[in-house]
């Protein structure tokens, strides 16, 4: 296949022609059904990117100009997605099931992906990771197709920040997005942030009493190094104690009582500090300082079809050209139990020799 991406480079690939010879070695796996690898996890939450286009440019993710993207018939197909879904869920063992992109809500087909998933005699829970825009038009029809939550992608809710972030005028469409799927129902809704130093980080305890008034549920993500300009610097990076730091002044956090149970966001009380009185809860995902990869449960496909077992994974295993090749499932559940096998111990960001992936986050699915 050519390379579709101008600039960026693409990962290693096994091909359905390549599966046998190039998949991890798996004689030292146990008898399982699981999603299971080598050091003890078992991935039960697939993330399935729905497309890689997405309608914002976000500095962290994607460059302003200069992306081509899959078409059609390159993405999973609707019957494509809910037929992996299944034999993730009825042969793998999988429990939830959350969409990203790219921006799923791009997909016209999307209520269609999820009322087949929906309606799977073993019903995952149905999550929508999504940056809003269109929702407000949409939210009620998802809800009744059977999306159960979401997560809206907003680093600021003020109109030049989130301008010169996402490169797009479009706050208001995010906003209004928000507001249909609380008159929809869809709860709870999560906000997604990652800070960027001397842009939107100062915004921080502001964003955070925006989304206590609200009932909506922060989430403050280090910046990882999956932009498409590959610029991120680990050294200037909003960390996780720096984030402690910037919401000390107006507020207390404390850790809450019930287990973190393999979620990716490390959740906290919060309390205004002059008052004591209890806001909420604030989430911080902090996958470069605080990684969290010995109780890793996720396993990932990409808009067309490709298994990867990491966020930052070099390789990739092709599930599309099975599923168009006559594959029945069990031989898909086996190609995918083989790459989850091969899963690492951890992402590598600590180590001297990490290299970022070829492909930015709109072209894995977060």
């Amino acid at each position: 296949m050519a390379a579709r991406r101008i600039g960026l480079g693409m990962p290693k690939l096994r091909t359905t022609d390549e599966t046998v010879s190039t998949l991890p070695d798996t004689s030292d796996r146990p008898a399982t059904t699981a999603l299971a690898d080598r050091f003890g996890r078992a991935a039960t939450d697939l993330r399935l990117s729905l497309t890689d286009f997405c309608n914002l440019r976000c500095t962290y993710c994607m460059p302003a100009s200069g992306l081509t993207f899959l078409n059609k018939e390159q993405m999973l197909s609707v019957d494509e997605v809910v037929r992996l879904v299944r034999i993730g869920v009825e042969r793998l063992g999988i429990e939830q099931v959350r969409f990203t992109g790219g921006e799923p809500l791009t997909r016209p087909d999307l209520e269609e992906i999820i009322a087949g998933v929906a309606s799977l005699p073993q019903r995952p829970d149905i999550s929508l990771t999504t940056n809003a825009i269109g929702l407000d038009h949409r939210a009620a029809r998802l809800r009744d197709a059977g999306l159960d939550r979401i997560n809206v992608s907003l680093d600021s809710v003020v109109s030049e920040t989130f301008e010169r972030l996402s490169r797009r005028p479009l706050l208001h469409r995010v906003l209004a997005g928000i507001d249909g799927a609380r008159e929809a129902g869809l709860d709870p809704i999560k906000v997604n942030a990652v800070l960027l130093p001397g842009v939107n980080d100062h915004e921080l305890p502001d964003l955070l009493d925006w989304c206590l008034t609200r009932d909506l549920q922060l989430r403050v993500i280090e910046q990882m190094p999956l932009d498409a300009d590959h610029i991120w610097d680990r050294s200037s990076m909003i960390s996780a104690a720096d984030v402690h730091e910037m919401l000390a002044p107006r507020y207390s956090l404390a850790p809450v009582a019930e287990a973190r149970d393999g979620a990716p966001a490390e959740l906290f009380e919060v309390a205004d500090r002059a008052t004591g009185h209890h806001r909420g809860r604030v989430g911080i995902i902090a996958s470069v300082t605080r990684p969290f990869c010995a109780d890793c449960r996720r396993t990932r496909l990409t808009a067309e079809g490709r298994v990867r077992t990491c966020l930052f994974s070099r390789e990739e295993t092709d599930l599309r050209g099975a599923l168009r090749s006559g594959a029945d499932d069990e031989a898909i559940a086996e190609i995918w139990r083989a790459a989850q096998w091969g899963k690492k111990a951890g992402h590598g960001m600590d180590r001297d020799d990490f290299v970022q992936p070829e492909r930015p986050m709109s072209a894995i699915g977060g």
